[in-house]
């Protein structure tokens, strides 16, 4: 059967859920990723009021729509970051508080945690849904030592391993409260996180012992522009990939001015070397990535985060579900040269 086709509302939260569902639904997807912002879900109010994930649901299902991940980006950026002014316009009052850092690091911390268990209760109220559905928490991790990716002044190794010891330390009691409500959290490996390529990662995996809660959301649109190999991601990783989404990107491309860091220019601007485009506009090899895909068994749905400022949102989040219902394609159930097989050969197996 084909992955189901679902939409990210990170990008949507400006509409109220009761609007984006039907349109949603009238573009073509099964389903959508639940941002934990906008009104969209509020884990708070998951955990305390069963009557609140009934209503999600009851939404959901009357245009015809599923969920089957949630996502805390902005929460999660702030659990292991160089918290300043600009974190606050994207964390919940009662997580940013009084702006002081390390206060702002613990609230982020519990509030993950809290996340963990909303996602359990959302997942558990899901009408006719086996007990016990393993759901996903995608999200970021934030890093303390990202700011020191370029070496210089240099950088020794015992500096960047500090920052993913402070990773360990601060992730892994999430890490046990997810294992606790059965919750898998899948990092969108990314420019800013702990884990951004394949080498980040791996030594993510290594700081937290290999917690099995701790996995990916793989997102190719992150690794391309840099020159890291998304398809051998997807090799590498392929028992911890709970979730992925579908998002393009170009690069090779702006006027010369501007380099794969971005710069201190907004997407968008044509002077820029790299930027994310709408599902089949970027150099993303997504047929390299289905095959990968089936090649280490993922089943779990493909989410569309919808982003390419050069384009209408509804015009362009259309197209892309049409487009990965296109791409998208189940494994062979037979070898093909079977059939050249001679019929005393086929009896003798």
């Amino acid at each position: 059967m084909p992955r189901p086709v679902t939409l990210f509302t990170g990008q949507w939260a400006d509409l109220p859920l009761a609007e984006l569902a039907p349109l949603a639904r009238s573009m073509g997807y099964d389903g959508v990723e639940l941002a934990c912002w906008g009104d969209h879900f509020d884990v708070d109010q998951a955990v305390s009021s069963a009557q609140y994930v009934r209503d999600k649901w009851a939404l959901l299902e009357s245009h015809g729509l599923t969920c089957l991940a949630i996502s805390s980006h902005l929460v999660g950026q702030a659990v292991c970051d160089a918290i300043d002014e600009r974190h606050r316009a994207i964390l919940p009052p009662d997580v940013w508080g009084d702006g002081e850092p390390e206060g702002v690091r613990r609230r982020a911390a519990q509030k993950m945690i809290t996340t963990a268990r909303a996602a359990r209760a959302l997942f558990d109220a899901r009408p006719g849904a086996p007990r016990g559905t393993l759901p996903v928490v995608n999200g970021f991790t934030g890093s303390s030592v990202w700011h020191a990716v370029y070496p210089f002044p240099p950088t020794p190794q015992t500096y960047w391993q500090k920052g993913f010891d402070d990773f360990a330390r601060r992730w892994l009691p999430i890490l046990e409260a997810f294992d606790q409500a059965n919750v898998n959290f899948g990092l969108e490996v990314h420019p800013t996180e702990i884990a951004f390529d394949i080498a980040s990662a791996e030594r993510a995996i290594a700081a937290v012992h290999g917690h099995r809660r701790f996995g990916f959301n793989y997102d190719p649109s992150h690794l391309g522009y840099q020159g890291v190999d998304y398809v051998k991601f997807i090799r590498t990783f392929g028992g911890r990939i709970f979730h992925v989404h579908m998002k393009d990107a170009w690069w090779g491309h702006g006027d010369g001015s501007v380099g794969v860091f971005g710069g201190h220019t907004s997407f968008g601007d044509p002077r820029r070397q790299w930027d994310f485009r709408s599902l089949g506009h970027g150099d993303i090899r997504f047929e390299d990535v289905i095959v990968a895909l089936n090649d280490v068994g993922y089943r779990g749905p493909l989410s569309v985060e919808w982003e390419d400022i050069r384009m209408d949102r509804a015009h362009g989040a259309a197209e892309a579900a049409a487009f990965v219902r296109r791409l998208d394609f189940a494994t062979s159930g037979v070898a093909f040269d079977a059939a050249f097989a001679r019929q005393d050969d086929k009896a003798d197996r």
